[in-house]
Formats: C-alpha cells, structure tokens, sequence
C-alpha cells in the first residue's frame, strides 16, 4: 500500500502495531481509522490552490527568491488536508504552481 502511494509510512507503522495488536485485513484497517492517503490530483491541486491564496506574501516571497518557503507551503497544503495528502503529489504541484 506504501508503494502504490495509498499509505504514508508513519501511517504505515500504525496499521502494522495494530495488525500485531488485532489482527485482521490491513485495508480493512484503513478504511476503518481512514488513514487512506489523497493522491488525487484534482483534489490536491485545489488544496494547493486555498494556501497560496490564503498567503500572497508569502508567494511573491518565495517567487522573489526565498525558495525555503516551500516547506511551509508543503506543510500548509497537508495540514489542510489534514495531513492525508501525498507528499509527493503535493510537493510536485506546489512547486509547479509557485513557479507560475
């Protein structure tokens, strides 16, 4: 589930104690806690679109040079999606929007 991007790793770690502790299906524990992870692309871009709205400053910051931003962006986009976003996915569409 890791390496097809529907699992991050500490959630990971989570269903595998709950495996040692319970029992039962690893999907069906991801679903039941809805650890799932968000790799769709339409949904994700719309996150990414709400935080950079939500901080122009800090967009033309980082347009005018203060790339270390992209943490911050990246953290804010998966605290929006309370922290169910790819990584990946985010961080490819944050950079691709930023450098529009």
């Amino acid at each position: 589930m890791v390496d097809r991007g529907e699992l991050s790793g500490s959630a990971a770690k989570e269903i595998f104690a709950a495996l040692l502790a319970e029992g039962g299906e690893p999907a069906s524990i991801v679903e039941k806690r809805g650890l799932r992870q968000i790799s769709d692309v339409g949904a994700t871009e719309k996150a990414v679109d709400e935080v950079l709205a939500a901080y122009p400053d800090e967009v033309a910051k980082y347009r005018a040079g203060k790339t270390k931003l992209l943490g911050f962006f990246t953290g804010q986009v998966m605290k929006a999606m309370r922290g169910k976003g790819n990584p990946a996915v985010v961080g490819e569409l944050v950079r691709r929007k930023l450098a529009c």
